[in-house]
């Protein structure tokens, strides 16, 4: 009997939503305890800032150049590489419940596999992606997935309680709610139990228990919460009042300070910041960035909050299952999420490509299982009392180096087509195996706009290439010292005493950029 991997995921959480990343806002005890026993990692980055991609690189260990799901609607092929496939063969029941989003969910006609198997379930027999049971959600109660099925068979009345993501010309709705009118934000009466973050914990649990007490076991466990709609159940707001929550320290009040840093940013910061250019499917086409007021984005904040505790008090059912089994000391537990939320900062809401902490900088915990033994042969798969105490990793490291630590967890070798390595334990072990940098990429072509970015996070500093496209002639780009100016507001790109630095920051990111899959995938949906 091996280790068993439960792998959490959520959607669009930035790190400082965490109490043991200094969150105040949010209470996440049992996220806060996996830190305290294990592995805090302060500078994890995802290898794109959007869902699909990001997803797909967990799944494959491959950058999105290199998978080819370059931005959100291009679907994964559906025998592309997989860490749960490599699992699978070696022996482990495999599992992923809720959001998937490998392939597009704007799916009428289930052209996409993922999104029949909601319908039709994975065929006897065989598996997918090399999960053997898959139950799928998203953020509400439409769309080609288990939850929906489930929501509109069991409890119908409830529907209507969530926030509609698309308007009636099928663009991402705009509309505000809740006190103040925030955007994508909605009063939801739907009794906790039935809201998806219980219903993926109670799949979870479910499935857990059908298992034999001697399996070996990869779970991925994946909420679509706290990723916009902000419509939890009303029950549940009450937690944190949103007149009480600070301001971030990102968001500047005075609109003339705002748009003078966005001003020093590539043009396309300021065409969205004033409603000018949309660069992605995820804001809302018709939203005006500018008119974010502060009480709406304390109310926001407050609700995203809430729905950060109701996953981490879901997290603590599926650890005190885990528990009843007896598979307590034998279990690896990585929470992570698969990219940032602007927050605020900068006066802005939701995702894009802005290649800032908001979106870059994620939170990303690892408890190792605690029967497992530390040797020369496996530095990636400690306990934590060989690490004589809690660690914490300030060298940075990628999402794409999940498969692998999966890998190395289950002490199986890591196939070659994995690009990342298995994540370091301690800065001594990040510092000999040499996680120097960590490499963020965005591609997109929507609305006729397309903004092509490569970025590097290097020696404290944060650089920014912009290729070119619809905004950029391929001449801009960004430059931070993340030492001096922690909340990246002056751009040094142009700043002549740093030219130097910019030339070798930008000729190691591009040494660096991985190999690109020809021909390119299509873009067959929005997202």
């Amino acid at each position: 009997m091996g280790r068993k991997i439960l792998f959490v995921t959520t959607d669009q959480q930035r790190y400082d939503t965490l109490g043991c990343n200094g969150g105040t806002i949010a209470r996440t005890p049992v996220i806060d305890a996996l830190a305290a026993d294990g592995i805090r990692y302060e500078r994890a980055h995802p290898q794109s800032v959007v869902c699909m991609p990001s997803r797909s690189t967990m799944l494959t260990g491959q950058h999105p150049s290199t998978h080819g799901v370059w931005m959100n609607g291009v679907p994964l092929p559906v025998h592309a590489p997989s860490v749960a496939d490599v699992l699978h063969q070696a022996g482990y029941r495999t599992a992923l419940i809720g959001k998937a989003h490998f392939q597009p969910y704007l799916d009428p006609f289930l052209r996409f596999e993922e999104n029949a198997m909601s319908r039709d379930g994975i065929p006897t027999g065989r598996t997918h992606r090399g999960f053997e049971h898959l139950e799928s959600a998203t953020h509400g109660p439409a769309g080609p997935v288990h939850y929906a099925q489930w929501l509109a068979r069991e409890h119908p009345e409830a529907i209507a309680g969530f926030y509609q993501v698309l308007d009636g010309s099928l663009q991402v709705n705009d509309e505000g709610g809740g006190t103040t009118g925030a955007p994508q934000v909605k009063v939801n009466p739907i009794d906790r139990s039935w809201y998806h973050t219980d219903w993926v914990a109670d799949r979870t649990i479910r499935w857990l228990d059908s298992l034999a007490a001697d399996d070996d076991w990869f779970c991925w466990m994946s909420f679509p919460d706290p990723h916009h709609p902000w419509d939890p159940p009303q029950s549940e707001v009450g937690r944190v009042d949103w007149h009480d929550v600070p301001l971030p320290a990102g968001y500047l009040q005075r609109a003339d300070d705002r748009e003078r840093i966005i001003g020093d940013k590539p043009r396309h910061w300021r065409l969205w910041y004033e409603g000018e250019l949309v660069t992605n499917y995820e804001a809302p086409a018709r939203w005006v960035p500018a008119s974010l007021t502060p009480d709406q984005l304390r109310e926001v904040l407050a609700r995203d909050a809430v729905e950060c505790e109701l996953i981490d008090e879901a997290v603590g059912r599926v650890l005190a299952a885990i528990d009843r089994r007896g598979w307590s000391d034998d279990v690896d537990i990585i929470f992570t999420t698969d990219h940032g939320e602007l927050g605020g900062d900068f006066g802005l809401l939701f995702k894009g490509p802005y290649h800032v902490d908001a979106l870059m900088r994620l939170p990303l915990v690892w408890r190792p299982a605690r029967s497992a033994l530390l040797s020369p042969a496996a530095p990636a798969a400690p306990t934590p009392s060989a690490l004589a105490g809690p660690s914490v990793v300030t060298k940075p490291v990628g999402l794409v180096d999940l498969a692998p630590t999966f890998c190395a967890i289950a002490g199986v070798e890591a196939p070659p087509w994995m690009q990342g390595r298995p994540l370091p334990v301690t800065d001594a072990d990040a510092e000999a195996r040499g996680f120097e940098r960590v490499l963020t990429e965005w591609d997109s072509a929507i609305f006729g706009i397309d903004v092509h970015l490569r970025t590097m996070m290097r020696d404290h500093h944060l650089c920014t290439v912009y290729r070119p496209g619809t905004c950029h002639d391929g001449t801009e780009g960004e430059l931070y010292d993340l030492d001096e100016d922690p909340l990246q507001q002056v751009n040094l790109w142009e700043d002549p005493a740093r030219q130097a630095l910019r030339e070798d920051l930008v000729a190691d990111l591009e040494d660096h950029q991985p190999p690109v899959r020809s021909p390119q995938l299509l873009l067959e949906a929005p997202a």
